[in-house]
């Protein structure tokens, strides 16, 4: 049987665990046309929450079009318009009424059309003589979506990346277009937490107040023990109680990483997974990952790697400050400290989460952080 637990994106509901308060959520503000900020630490399942929205609305409201673009990889306002066409034209069969007009919108941009060699989709290059013309390119997009009288919603993910471009005034012309669309609803999707809030948050900026916001959390632990139970029972295979909690605690519910080593158990065959089975897995990913943990270890500093190393068997710091933690791990004064948790943070090795207690520390890759611990 094919392995269930989905580490790609989004196959189907049924292997999909639970969500349904966040999904419900962005239902009904998806049909009522309010648009929504979802923010969340990488990984933790933004995407396959967007893309479970997405087949939701195709069964109860299948009148609602949609559009998901990942703007991780853009660079500038050409990657953003490119990623955004590509995206619409693959959500609009050519056959269809508006595929057709699409078509000959896309045409008219006089772009170099290809075809990716092993997926199939469209790819675009457009070129552009001046920056008004990428801005009136950018606008026609939208006013063509928002012209063909049918509910769109766009989700697009990654979308803090805005803040890397070279044009300085992105925020201000998105917000500007898309405020006076009529029939298109926005998903802001983001995993740097800073720099969403700063974009929406932010009183002085352009789009302040101008979404619903939504934090996607770890999943309860009771749901998941049930969903990965019910994935290997259904496939005729048994998982004890004891192996059961091992992977829920040694993965810390992070989404991605309980899948993976689920995925990997699951691989191995065994019939009935108990706590020594879950143990070897859990093996398996720490050395399928060990030549990358030490190219990192070739980035980094000796006092970035030291506390790097710090962090991961703290777990969780939540006063990088307090001297009982910069004493324990030999870190030198509270501003070496924030200034190597910046640093890392920076560099996507760390999160830096705010909760009630303040803001706590983790190492971002779950599997290097248990690497880490064992050094």
């Amino acid at each position: 049987m094919e392995n269930p637990f989905v580490i790609k994106s989004y196959e189907s509901k049924e292997l999909f665990c639970d969500r349904e308060e966040e999904l419900q959520l962005m239902l009904r503000n998806c049909v009522n046309h309010s648009d929504v900020t979802l923010i969340s630490q990488r990984r933790m399942g933004k995407t396959g929450l967007i893309l479970r929205l997405f087949d939701e609305l195709q069964t109860i409201r299948p009148d609602i079009h949609t559009i998901y673009v990942d703007v991780f990889a853009s660079r500038n306002i050409d990657d953003f318009i490119k990623l955004l066409a590509e995206a619409t034209m693959k959500s609009f069969q050519p056959k269809t009424h508006i595929g057709e007009r699409l078509m000959k919108f896309i045409k008219s941009l006089r772009p170099q059309l290809s075809f990716d060699n092993i997926t199939g989709e469209p790819q675009l290059q457009i070129a552009y003589q001046t920056s008004h013309e990428k801005e009136y390119t950018l606008r026609g997009i939208f006013d063509f979506l928002d012209s063909q009288e049918v509910p769109i919603i766009i989700a697009i993910d990654e979308f803090q990346q805005i803040r890397d471009y070279p044009e300085q005034n992105m925020e201000a012309l998105l917000r500007t277009y898309i405020q006076q669309m009529h029939n298109l609803t926005f998903i802001f999707c983001g995993s740097k937490k800073h720099l969403m809030a700063d974009i929406f948050a932010n009183e002085k900026k352009p789009f302040y107040a101008s979404t619903s916001f939504m934090s996607l959390d770890k999943i309860k632990e009771e749901a998941y023990a049930v969903f990965i139970r019910r994935l290997f029972e259904d496939r005729q295979r048994d998982i004890t109680s004891e192996a059961l909690q091992f992977i829920l605690t040694w993965t810390r519910r992070h989404t991605f990483y309980t899948q993976q080593l689920c995925h990997t158990i699951y691989a191995n065959g065994k019939q009935t997974v108990d706590l020594e089975e879950v143990k070897l897995a859990c093996n398996q990913l720490m050395r399928q990952g060990e030549a990358i943990y030490l190219q990192y270890r070739q980035m980094l500093t000796d006092k970035q790697w030291d506390y790097l190393i710090a962090i991961a068997k703290e777990k969780t710091v939540h006063q990088i400050t307090a001297s009982a933690f910069l004493k324990r791990h030999k870190i030198g004064t509270p501003s070496v400290s924030r200034r190597l948790a910046g640093a890392l943070c920076e560099k996507g090795l760390l999160n830096d989460d705010i909760t009630l207690e303040g803001t706590a520390y983790s190492v971002s890759d779950v599997f290097l952080s248990r690497w880490l611990e064992r050094l």
